[in-house]
């Protein structure tokens, strides 16, 4: 090899690398373990973790605490769906072409709009290909952004703008959520989308029919962030004459996993169906009139020329789809339902309790939330979570760093994971740390 390479020696193919700092003798590494030592070992690594088998959880802001019934995990473990990583066979696809074709389906209905695509890497990059495909369709410069949008999805978008020469301009709020007075006012005919989040980053339902309205009045496409879960009990954005809409499948059957991987849905209507992300599976028969399942669209860099593509995502998130596929047909409409009631319902309790502590305060009271909330609190939410995790509870979100006006506001979620003793022991850990 170092012959092929033109070099006669190691060391002349390390010659680049200053001296200095080139490795002198042996690295530090013990002796190798046997393999029932190794697994007792990093037992004990990661047993120092802070997760949900020993923890209670009521930090959400994007990735959430939702049960996983295991029928998911062992049917996406199954042969069916140990086909080629990108189906384009589809004679030897079949199993996982239908699951995302089931999904694309499921995806639809939860949001009631015309098509689903395969999914996307995960919300953010959904929202920001959504901000790209509006301004490709109505050939406008601008992007409005409500700023109870997820910071850090915001934080992809606006990355996302800087190298496209569009720019984006953030709503301000109003008793924690959009400001429709403030939207009237900086909508244009520049505006290629508007994009909103509901329930929104503080957990707030927000007035999208309002904003929808305002936002086709001046030719913009509609743009809304929704949590699958609380579509069980909110209108879809679909009634709202919602033109694009992106959310994250986490919640459905997907583990937390320290923040990833994640799946990102999204969804439009039907006359979209040239200028959106990512590939459609679609149902077919074969020539002898049996039904099969194939690739349909798929408009990416990687299948056409790029000067006509719709984005450079080139793939999907296929083994969380199929997660979500099964958790779906596990659950059920009712059952989906009743989950999304018990957030409501815990969520609520959860603020109400809290309210009654001395020193805590819920900034956006009169405001309708889902299973997220803000609370106030009389010290650093910081040092609160820090006293927590001693009593192996992970606290909310402090939110100071994204809104300095809420410097000691906390970001609470309750799922429907929480028992009311789960509920009333967080309670009174939070007035022992304040």
């Amino acid at each position: 090899m170092l012959a092929a390479i033109g070099v006669s020696s190691f060391q002349d193919l390390m010659a680049p690398i200053p001296e200095p700092i080139q490795l002198k003798g042996l690295l530090n590494v013990p002796p190798a373990l046997d393999e029932a030592s190794l697994v007792r070992h990093l037992g004990s690594i990661a047993a120092k973790n802070a997760d949900l088998e020993s923890h209670l959880s009521f930090l959400g802001a994007g990735i959430y605490d939702h049960f996983r019934p295991t029928v998911v995990g062992m049917l996406a473990v199954r042969g069916e769906f140990a086909t080629s990583y990108t189906p384009y066979q589809p004679e030897v696809s079949q199993g996982m072409l239908q699951a995302v074709y089931e999904y694309q389906t499921f995806i639809c209905a939860l949001t009631n709009m015309d098509l689903s695509n395969a999914s996307m890497y995960d919300v953010a990059t959904g929202l920001a290909e959504a901000a790209l495909m509006s301004a490709d369709i109505s050939d406008r410069p601008e992007i409005v952004v409500s700023q109870a949008v997820h910071p850090h999805y915001r934080q992809v978008i606006a990355t996302y703008l800087h190298a496209t020469g569009y720019r984006m301009t953030e709503i301000p709020l109003v008793n924690g959520s959009t400001d429709v007075e403030q939207l009237s006012r900086l909508v244009s005919d520049q505006t290629a989308c508007v994009i909103l989040q509901h329930p929104n980053f503080f957990g707030c339902l927000e007035d999208v029919e309002a904003a929808v309205e305002i936002t086709h009045r001046v030719g913009a496409q509609s743009v809304l962030c929704v949590d699958p879960i609380s579509l069980a009990l909110l209108k879809p954005p679909g009634d709202y004459d919602v033109d694009i809409v992106v959310g994250e499948g986490q919640s459905l059957g997907n583990p937390m996993g320290f923040g990833g991987p994640l799946l990102g849905f999204f969804a439009c209507k039907k006359k979209f169906i040239r200028n959106f992300p990512g590939r459609i599976v679609g149902a077919t028969v074969d020539a002898r009139g049996r039904r099969g399942y194939t690739m349909t669209l798929r408009t990416r860099e990687q299948d056409i020329r790029r000067e006509k593509a719709t984005s450079n995502i080139c793939t999907n998130q296929a083994l969380l789809a199929l997660c979500a596929t099964i958790y779906l047909s596990d659950v059920g409409k009712q059952g989906l339902i009743q989950i999304a009631d018990a957030c409501l319902q815990k969520a609520r309790y959860a603020q109400s309790e809290l309210a009654k502590l001395p020193g805590v305060s819920v900034p956006f009271a009169s405001t309708a939330t889902f299973k997220e909330f803000v609370v106030t609190l009389p010290v650093s939410p910081k040092a609160v979570n820090k006293a927590l995790l001693s009593d192996k509870i992970i606290g909310g979100l402090p939110l100071g760093d994204y809104y300095p006006s809420l410097e000691n506001g906390s970001l609470v979620c309750v799922t429907e994971t929480k028992t009311k003793a789960d509920i009333d022991r967080y309670v009174t850990a939070i007035q022992e740390a304040i």
